[in-house]
């Protein structure tokens, strides 16, 4: 699947969802390829590091914005970036 099309889904379901919420990146590869998501996992949070990096999105750990260039483990979500920030 290309990065384009990740992209457009991380967009969607975060724009959706609102600045006040998230989406975990599974919903994002679970949007994209239901019978088939877990594949698509690093091409979802590498994606997501670069949408961040644009300042479209935010990731975010324990509610906190967090740099898409750190070595961060764990659990992530994704959360639409607010216009005025």
């Amino acid at each position: 699947m290309d990065g384009r099309t990740i992209d457009e889904a991380i967009l969607d379901l975060t724009r959706r969802r609102g600045p006040d919420k998230t989406v975990c990146p599974s919903e994002v590869a679970r949007h994209l390829s239901p019978d088939d998501w877990r594949p698509l996992m690093a091409s979802v949070r590498e994606r997501a590091r670069t949408l961040a990096r644009a300042r479209r999105i935010e990731i975010t750990q324990r509610s906190e914005a967090v740099d898409p260039d750190a070595q961060w483990r764990g659990p992530i979500r994704l959360r639409w970036r607010r216009e005025d920030d």
